[in-house]
This record gives C-alpha cells, structure tokens and sequence, in this order.
C-alpha cells in the first residue's frame, strides 16, 4: 500500500503546483476603483470575449483551473484517510 500512497502524494504535489502556474497566467478580473466609481468601461455582456469567452485562451485556463482544483481537493481528502 505504501507504493499506491506514494504515486498519490505525487499526483497531488504535481497537480498543486501546475494548479498554482495556471491561476497565476490568468488575467485580473478587477477593473480598478477609478472604472467603477466613474462607470466607465465595456460591460461584460456587450464585450466580444464575454459572449466566446469559453473558446478563448482565458476561458481555457478557468476550465484547466477548475479542473486542476478538484483533482487537487479530491487527491487531498484520499491522502487524508488513514487507511493506507
């Protein structure tokens, strides 16, 4: 069982840390407190990347995030039972 728990700890060191590249090459989604307070700005649903925002390169890396998220969590509850 000591093998199994090792390729485990792996995978979940492995995924943590492509996880943390992923979230860091995605865009702020902040606007900045002089766009809100003047109201200037595109809205989101008038903007091009929010209608195909699932086929650009940033919706991409929210998915691989998500993704990457879970098998992080999920891998982190597995390592944390005391059966192995």
């Amino acid at each position: 069982m000591g093998g199994l728990r090792i390729t485990l700890t792996i995978i979940f060191l492995v995924a943590g840390a492509i996880l943390s590249i992923v979230i860091m090459m995605q865009e702020s989604k902040q606007r900045g407190l002089s766009a809100t307070l003047t109201g200037s700005g595109m809205s989101d649903a008038d903007s091009y990347w929010a209608k195909n925002k699932g086929r650009s390169v940033e919706g991409k890396l929210v998915i691989w995030s998500r993704i990457l998220l879970i098998i992080f969590l999920g891998l982190g509850l597995v390592l944390n039972i005391k059966v192995f």
